[in-house]
């Protein structure tokens, strides 16, 4: 291992969650990256609602016990020897989703849906925690005048940027988002940054409306009833999960209009469609799921939205305080929690 002498410490502090509801803080011996691996020392961790689920057992690719945390930066501590594209020392982000490069899904550009995906703090441990290993093919340089904490941001950032990707015609579109939470607030700015020509927001609570007028949009109701016209929009972002926001986002569409459903929702969840609708419309209707292979096109991006959506960061909390953070993170005031060190 390369600077093998940069990390001494041989025990560090992680959390470990076991899938039932157990939260822990432990100690455990520091991970040795293999030749082609990347040793870091997280600097932020994103902590979203994937995470809870995790918490709750009811994330269906998870593996316990495990480690959380897959949106995160931090600085490089020790490489293994193969390992050339960073060194010891530099300021990195990391793309979770660790897939095999091999197969058909990997090479048609949608490593997200590999049947060997092995994401960091899912199956396999996370950045919550003093050190994590990751592969040095998913990991990347901070750009430049782009700090750890707005780096974590860079994970939700590429969700966004591959729902983008799926999604034609942005330039000049008007564009409604419906939840403001971390991804519709960067759905936001990541529309506006492709060039739609105005983007408003649905969101119930106020702090979170307020959020989205920040970052760009133009306008930000409670909800469609507000609107004194509902306007026949180009793209609908849905980004809650909630089936009443579901409909509303479909129903507010013109025509070719282009719903992207980015919420989850309840595996359960049913909603009416109108096939005629959909017909007479000529409407899209876009599922998008994880970052498939869009982390790197987040990276470039960043410093471009970095002064916009740095205000997306509402709470830090330190490693050891992290079940207490867990408390405050649906509150309607707190967008994006970080977990730093202590």
């Amino acid at each position: 291992m390369n600077g093998a002498g940069a990390t001494s410490a041989s025990a560090m502090r992680a959390i470990v969650i076991d899938g039932r509801g157990g939260v822990d803080l432990v100690e455990k011996a520091v991970p040795t990256p293999s030749e082609d691996e990347v040793l870091i020392s997280p600097r932020a961790v994103g902590v979203c609602g994937t995470d809870l689920h995790l918490i709750a057992g009811t994330f269906p690719l998870a593996r316990y016990p495990v480690t959380p945390g897959h949106e995160f930066a931090g600085v490089v501590t020790a490489v293994g020897r193969a390992v050339t594209r960073v060194r010891e020392g530099d300021l990195v982000c990391v793309d979770p989703n660790v897939s095999c490069g091999l197969c058909s899904r990997c090479r048609a550009g949608v490593p997200n849906h590999c049947p060997q995906l092995d994401p960091l703090g899912l199956t396999r441990d996370g950045a919550c925690a003093e050190f994590v290993t990751a592969p040095a093919a998913n990991v990347f340089a901070l750009p430049a005048g782009v700090s750890p904490h707005v780096g974590a941001l860079i994970e939700p950032l590429s969700c966004v940027i591959h729902a983008a990707r799926r999604t034609p015609g942005w330039p000049d579109a008007r564009v409604a988002v419906f939840g403001a939470g971390p991804i519709g607030l960067l759905a936001v700015a990541v529309a506006l940054h492709r060039g739609a020509a105005s983007v408003v927001a649905f969101e119930p609570h106020t702090g979170r409306r307020a959020a989205a007028v920040v970052v760009g949009a133009e306008e930000a109701y409670a909800g469609v009833a507000e609107m004194d016209t509902l306007f026949d929009f180009d793209i609908a972002i849905e980004a809650s999960g909630h089936t009443a926001a579901i409909r509303d986002a479909m129903g507010c569409l013109g025509p070719l209009g282009r719903l992207v459903q980015m919420g989850a929702a309840n595996p359960e969840a049913r909603i009416e469609v109108s096939p005629h609708e959909v017909f007479a419309k000529e409407l899209m209707i876009i599922g998008s799921f994880s970052v498939a292979d869009a982390y790197a096109e987040a990276v470039e991006t960043m410093p471009d939205l970095a002064s916009s959506i740095a205000s997306l960061i509402t709470e830090r909390v330190p490693l050891s305080q992290y079940r207490q953070g867990l408390e405050r993170l649906n509150a309607p005031t707190n967008i994006k929690m970080l977990v730093v060190p202590d």
